[in-house]
């Protein structure tokens, strides 16, 4: 207990007194000293103070103190010996070695697109069209009044629609605009700003028309120019866009005076505004010359802050379509509900490309809407009768944080998912089994199947590499031993024993992709059920980065590399993720034994501490459920220590309960000391529209102090 006029200044000379004064006359270390107000420590009947009592608050969070200094460096001093490397085994040892251990090296492949047949009208697409501009043209000829899209607004309406020859009539208006107004050539790159919607698709197959290449862009947020701007501008000027098109609203927004406070207005490109459309068709439609030519460009920014963009030639463009529509079954008389950003990846892909190509409606509902209405996306999907839909996890905690109490509700207004056969949340991570499990538990009182959620896994190299479909067994999930994934081994356990961490699978591989699993150093294969790097082989394989803005280095073996030794021929492209195939005791659409695939991590996010390799998300999910008050949690490393940083939802008297507690879990679960534990208000830690954390940008806000922190722990 702490006098009650003593100065900080006073508490601090006294505890560093302490603990000098323990250390020389007892040689023992103190892991924590706190200060708490006077008179608040229990006592016992005869005025002592109550031991077990003071230690049960101390250890549940509910202390209170007013100073704490936690030394868990000098004083924690038998953690695990670190790991050290062993030298690595030559390809003759791992050859005898997969001989003598009977093991199977990791590959699994997804059906072969070869062998599925199509019906007339899909085989039609397939051999007669190399390119989507001339799919469109045969819908709009063959369907011309085949509704492909309906976009829906806020309450739920249908605020616009396309069909075949709408989206054909509007696309060659765009080409027009492109061409005389724009005076571009075939191949030059236009930057798309459009809000998600009708116009973004309209204008993508209105560059395809004119010969142009995309590249579709988040617009600016109205409220929040001056952080999102920058970004706009950067991928305009690394894609090298020649013109810039967007709806009048946006155009006045990128000239306005607000814009002009966060970026160098005049060096905008050619702004055309597509609200005002010239009314002639073109002279011809554009036709490349080669399937292997750039269709489009596909930017994204990683959890680690890097803004990174892939070419998708026409050819992987097409590929990549008809493998989802084989995995999905989607033909014309479909219907498919689309709660996804459509500016990069499997989003995009969903959202203004799949229709065109396999012919069925695409009910599109903007992530943004659920913020004035979470229950939008769940009505749509009941009301449309929808069997198959797409979202992502921050629209999953959405609707699982929004809408928790309201389920009776709901049911009460008809609300009912029982024909839901897939809801598949598109994803470049390891599946949030947690998530994606309340959701499922939620919403199970109105019809929906336990087992329609599940996930799917894409990255740059490849936009899309597993997606739960319609056939095939479930996802499985399994239990590894945390302590083994340290030392990049994977050992399974059973459920519920100590040290154990659950992982689904992250959705069936698509057809047409093949995967290994190879050593991310060496270079050669591994084992089933071996931890390494995820490569894949595959028609719709992205066909290189356009550009990585921060790191060029990375770029060469990317999109190229061969494997050491063993199958040295086929050229694959290496994701960046750790992960693990394991046959299972299922059986595929194809009678073979299944092989599953899991996730683990990005090897970039990956903190190797203490020769072990840590994923921030095992350590966040741990310090999550440390105390009721934290609401959210990153983890980062700085020179050699380790950073926490907590969102606390509370009173700030509760901020110093929170460092001992943070500090105790890392230590008996992951053997790690915290070297700062830092305690924000709510909304500090970045979250991209993936729902990813930016554990980058957080920890560039921590370094230069920008963070404005409740409380600052330095443990010594």
């Amino acid at each position: 207990e702490q006098r009650p006029d003593s100065t900080e200044e006073d508490s601090f000379q006294w505890m560093s007194r302490v603990l000098q004064a323990i250390d020389s006359i007892h040689q023992v270390g103190v892991y924590c000293l706190a200060l708490v107000p006077a008179n608040t420590l229990p006592k016992t009947p005869l005025g002592g103070i109550h031991l077990s009592e003071t230690k049960q608050l101390f250890l549940e969070g509910s202390l209170h103190p007013c100073n704490v200094l936690m030394c868990p460096h000098t004083c924690v001093t038998n953690l695990p010996k670190p790991r050290q490397k062993q030298p690595e085994i030559g390809p003759a040892s791992v050859m005898v070695g997969n001989l003598v251990s009977g093991k199977r090296i990791a590959q699994a492949s997804g059906r072969d697109l070869g062998q599925i047949e199509d019906n007339d009208q899909a085989r039609k697409v397939r051999t007669e069209f190399l390119f989507l501009s001339e799919v469109l043209q045969w819908r709009a000829q063959t369907t011309p009044d085949h509704l492909l899209y309906t976009l829906l607004n806020c309450r739920g309406t249908i605020a616009n629609s396309l069909t075949c020859v709408q989206l054909h009539k509007r696309a060659e208006k765009i080409a027009v605009m492109l061409m005389e107004r724009g005076h571009l050539q075939d191949g030059d790159h236009v930057a798309l700003v459009y809000p998600p919607g009708i116009d973004l698709i309209a204008a993508f197959y209105g560059c395809l028309y004119a010969g142009c290449v995309p590249i579709t862009v988040r617009p600016p947020h109205p409220q929040n120019i001056a952080t999102t701007l920058p970004t706009v501008k950067m991928i305009v000027e690394v894609s090298r866009s020649a013109c810039l098109m967007t709806t009048q609203l946006i155009c006045k927004l990128l000239r306005s005076r607000e814009a002009a406070a966060a970026v160098d207005v005049r060096t905008w490109p050619l702004i055309l505004d597509t609200d005002d459309l010239p009314k002639k068709r073109p002279a011809q439609i554009y036709k490349p010359s080669n399937p292997d030519t750039l269709a489009y460009l596909d930017f994204s920014v990683s959890t680690t802050g890097m803004l990174a963009g892939v070419k998708m030639s026409h050819a992987a463009t097409s590929a990549f379509c008809r493998s989802i529509k084989l995995q999905c079954e989607l033909y014309p008389s479909r219907e498919v509900a689309i709660c996804l950003d459509p500016y990069c990846g499997l989003g995009f892909v969903l959202w203004c490309l799949c229709s065109v190509y396999s012919g069925h409606q695409s009910i599109l509902i903007p992530p943004s809407e659920l913020e004035t209405n979470p229950a939008l996306w769940l009505l749509a999907v009941s009301q449309y009768k929808v069997r198959d839909t797409f979202c992502s996890y921050s629209v999953m905690e959405l609707c699982t944080k929004g809408l928790g109490s309201q389920t009776e509700s709901l049911k009460a207004r008809g609300l009912d998912l029982s024909r839901v056969r897939t809801c598949v949340v598109v994803a470049e991570e390891r599946p949030r089994i947690a998530l994606t499990q309340s959701f499922s538990k939620l919403f199970k009182d109105l019809g929906l199947h336990p087992r329609a959620v599940s996930t799917s896994f894409g990255c740059r190299v490849n936009l899309a590499i597993c997606l739960q479909g319609t056939s095939g067994p479930d996802p499985t999930t399994v239990y590894v031993d945390m302590r083994a994934l340290r030392h990049d081994r994977v050992r399974l356990v059973e459920r519920g024993s100590p040290h154990s961490l659950p992982l689904m699978e992250s959705g069936k591989i698509l057809p047409g992709v093949r995967i290994i699993i190879a050593n991310p150093e060496t270079k050669g294969p591994l084992g089933d059920s071996h931890l390494g790097e995820i490569w894949v082989h595959s028609a719709h394989n992205a066909s290189g980065y356009f550009t990585i803005y921060g790191d060029e280095s990375l770029q060469s073996d990317h999109f190229n590399s061969r494997l050491s030794f063993g199958d040295t021929q086929t050229i694959w492209a290496r994701t960046g993720y750790l992960g693990f195939l394991r046959r299972t005791e299922l059986t595929d659409a194809n009678g073979e034994r299944h092989d599953a695939l899991y996730v683990v991590g990005a090897l970039d996010e990956a903190m190797e501490l203490r020769g072990m390799r840590y994923h921030p998300i095992d350590i966040e999910t741990s310090v999550i459920r440390a105390h009721k008050s934290v609401t959210e949690c990153a983890v980062f490393t700085w020179t050699n220590l380790l950073v926490v940083v907590v969102e606390l939802d509370g009173s700030e008297q509760e901020a110093l309960d929170l460092v001992p507690l943070v500090t105790n879990v890392v230590l008996e679960e992951h053997y790690l000391i915290v070297g700062v534990v830092v305690v924000v208000d709510i909304g500090v830690i970045p979250i991209n529209s993936r729902g990813e954390k930016q554990r980058m940008h957080l920890r560039d806000g921590f370094l230069a102090d920008q963070l404005d922190p409740i409380y600052v722990a330095y443990n010594m």
